[in-house]
């Protein structure tokens, strides 16, 4: 799903893990023979100068050089943008593990860094973790439809910010992607057809080789478990260990690899309308619970509180606060849903001041990483390029007000946001020449090791349920816990369990669920009476 760089939520407490399972192969050597999908064309691995990535940075970075089209790999060249952390316990390093941080269109050299310390530790001393902008992002050779920076800005500006309101707000917002794919096609048409999921799975390949390990060690999170899948089918001998933590249901990704007009659009058909709506429900119900000390806009009970909300986001449409619209804050409120701290107690401070009229002061953002490029131009046109260009989404501009009002029945002011998540691919003009579109369920030199979250609002759990059922050899881990991926709503349970699996091979038992480490919120303490039980979430259940 598309992020916007996460970051932050900490602390992880120590969590009970019981008995772990041990799959019989040993996670060593290679198992080329159930390689059957590995491209024919013969490409050599890129080569890796590493360097500090700036003076006194415990990163390292270095610039791979691939081919735009892998059937035609003596022709144009591209570059990657890659970075790496060394194992911190060198004598006792196993290899690289290499990290995708999702989106589509996250940059690796930045979301890896910021978030390096909710690898789990052992990870962190065991491998080196290495990630890398895929192509068409951020600072590798990028999708960028415009001349300056400026003109970015002047054409962000110029279209209503969030969910379109109104025939005239969906007329702007539809014209200005329609502007937005006519200048990406001038600009650089050949980079838009090959900046498919596929092809990042083939770069993916050639990093593998480049770091020198024989098979892949990976960790996937939202958009990077469809290309860890993806991965696993075409280089399925490769696969040394992965996990793939919030998932998208492939089967939906891919529309069912049907070449009809799809009915619904990517995010409609991965049910991102009702996950989103009952997370913001456990939000403003949980709010509720406690007192304004411990959720800023709580009401003093679960319904008051959702009533609140509800006659907020009437006021907005009817009065704005200040530039903050019904379209910008029910995109606030939905993105804010991803990052359970210090996200969702930052929403809920927002939510007060539109509902005292006061426009909320800005969110910090989070500290720069130390790489040469802290903060590279990620615009609309990069997370489109993969998503419209991989994924089938309507084109007709006619049925998106009714698929609006059926997605807003069935998720609320959610399933408006989600519905026009995907306006750019009406007009998108180019679809990926390598498509990667099934079957998924090829078997894999090793079994992989899929986490999903119960109440996700960008990677629904059905989606993760759906991963695991899709690939050839997979286990399901749960993780009875809020937000958008585990690695940054931690569970140091799960983490346990990642680490054991990736170290050497160890597979939590079937059916395992794992608490989140902390609540969204305080409990409001009982009065006249006395509290029971292990804590909110503690430990592991079966």
């Amino acid at each position: 799903m598309h992020i916007s760089g996460p970051t932050a939520g900490r602390r992880v407490c120590a969590a009970v893990i019981a008995a772990l399972v041990t799959y019989s192969t040993v996670l060593t050597g290679e198992n080329l023979a159930a390689a059957g999908r590995i491209p024919t064309a013969s490409v050599p691995a890129p080569k890796l100068d590493w360097r500090p990535c700036v003076q006194g940075s415990p990163f390292d970075c270095a610039t791979a050089k691939v081919p735009l089209d892998y059937d035609n790999p003596g022709r144009r060249t591209i570059e990657l943008a890659v970075v790496k952390r060394k194992a911190t316990d060198p004598g006792r390093r196993i290899g690289t593990l290499l990290f995708n941080p999702g989106g589509p269109g996250g940059p690796g050299t930045v979301q890896m860094p910021q978030n390096y310390e909710f690898f789990p530790r052992e990870v962190r001393e065991r491998f080196d973790i290495v990630s890398w902008d895929p192509r068409g992002i951020g600072s590798s050779t990028a999708v960028n439809c415009f001349a300056t920076t400026g003109e970015a800005a002047a054409w962000e500006a110029g279209k209503p910010a969030g969910v379109p309101v109104g025939a005239q707000q969906r007329a702007a917002v539809i014209a200005a992607y329609q502007d937005l794919s006519r200048r990406c096609e001038r600009r650089d048409p050949e980079l838009l057809r090959h900046v498919s999921t596929a092809d990042t799975a083939r770069d993916l390949e050639g990093l593998r080789q480049a770091v020198g390990d024989a098979q892949l060690t990976y960790l996937g999170i939202s958009y990077g478990t469809i290309l860890g899948a993806t991965y696993a089918n075409m280089f399925p001998g490769r696969v040394r260990a992965m996990v793939l933590d919030s998932n998208i249901d492939p089967q939906a990704w891919t529309n069912h690899a049907s070449d009809a007009e799809p009915r619904l659009t990517t995010f409609l058909r991965m049910g991102l309308d009702r996950a989103a709506a009952a997370v913001l429900d456990r939000f403003l119900t949980l709010c509720g619970s406690t007192d304004t000390a411990g959720c800023a806009f709580s009401a003093g009970s679960p319904k008051a509180t959702r009533d609140r909300f509800d006659q907020l986001m009437r006021r907005l449409r009817a009065q704005p606060v200040g530039e903050w619209t019904y379209g910008r804050t029910i995109a606030d409120v939905v993105s804010s849903l991803y990052i359970l701290h210090p996200g969702w107690t930052d929403l809920a401070g927002r939510l007060r001041d539109l509902w005292q009229g006061r426009v909320p002061k800005p969110s910090q953002p989070p500290p720069a990483p130390p790489v040469p490029h802290p903060n590279p131009y990620v615009g609309d046109e990069q997370a489109s390029a993969v998503l419209c260009g991989d994924s089938p989404n309507p084109r007709d501009p006619a049925v998106y007000p009714a698929m609006e009002e059926a997605a807003a029945r069935r998720g609320g002011d959610a399933g408006r946001y989600w519905t026009w998540a995907t306006v750019p691919c009406i007009s998108w003009p180019a679809v990926a020449a390598d498509r990667y579109r099934g079957p998924w369920n090829t078997p894999t030199a090793h079994p992989i090791l899929v986490v999903g979250t119960k109440y996700d609002p960008a990677t629904p759990y059905v989606d993760s349920q759906a991963m695991a059922r899709e690939l050839a050899d997979a286990r399901l881990l749960t993780h009875e816990g809020y937000g958008h991926t585990e690695l940054i709503n931690p569970s140091s349970c799960v983490k346990t369990y990642e680490a054991r699996y990736l170290v050497d091979g160890t597979l939590p038992p079937a059916g395992t669920t794992c608490r989140q480490d902390k609540p969204p919120f305080p409990v409001r303490k009982p009065v006249g009476g006395v509290a029971a039980g292990g804590g909110w979430m503690a430990g592991i259940v079966h």
